[in-house]
């Protein structure tokens, strides 16, 4: 089984490069917890390039305006219909800000006006590692105030041949992962095991 490794999208619109220690900090997590071989070093990947098709996982995250071009919008949409997997975080934790509407609008465009959908707390994505029995866990983020502060109680996601190809979070687990892995010591709860959920299930349910 060839190592994991973790791929950040860099798209031309917007800010892509958002809470930087949080993938080796979910890396981290996945050594910790799992049996799964595992890169620990973060690639970086234009959303125009070919290299994306060879990423088993993708994640995006930002503040400001999504929109593709269309070579990009051309690359996301092969990769996710070949079965490949995107996680897409919004930072500003608003469905009202920027990065979401603009970001909603692109799926709409990319996969059609319908394509996102919030999927249901009992989804295979919240049993398939650690049991979240109420759906994704809420965020420190979502509870102070900034955003919209509103929890959001639900996840929406792109779902291909069965398959989620697109998770989309209102909810910045981006921030609230992006701290050094070596104080998780510190804390009650690990608040990344729902990221270890959510690598586990792209693996598992990949149809590349």
């Amino acid at each position: 089984m060839k190592p994991f490794f973790f791929t950040r999208i860099q798209y031309t619109s917007g800010n892509w490069d958002t809470d930087q220690r949080m993938p080796s900090n979910l890396l981290n997590s996945l050594v910790e917890y799992t049996t799964i071989p595992v890169d620990e070093k973060e690639k970086v990947v234009q959303l125009s390039s070919n290299e994306i098709f060879k990423s088993p996982f993708c994640y995006m995250s930002g503040h400001k305006l999504v929109e593709f071009s269309s070579q990009e919008r051309d690359h996301f949409k092969r990769y996710v219909q070949n079965g490949g997997f995107v996680f897409v975080d919004d930072c500003n934790h608003d469905i009202d800000g920027l990065f979401a509407k603009s970001f909603e609008q692109e799926m709409g465009r990319t996969f059609g006006p319908k394509a996102l959908q919030k999927i249901p707390n009992n989804h295979e994505l919240y049993q398939c590692f650690f049991k979240f029995d109420d759906g994704p866990p809420t965020t420190s983020f979502e509870l102070n105030g900034w955003g919209d502060d509103l929890v959001h109680d639900y996840l929406k996601a792109v779902t291909i041949r069965g398959r989620i190809g697109v998770l989309y979070s209102n909810k910045d687990y981006g921030c609230e992962w992006d701290y050094d892995f070596r104080n998780k010591r510190f804390l009650a709860v690990d608040n990344t095991r729902f990221g270890v959920n959510i690598v586990v299930y792209a693996l598992t349910s990949m149809g590349m």
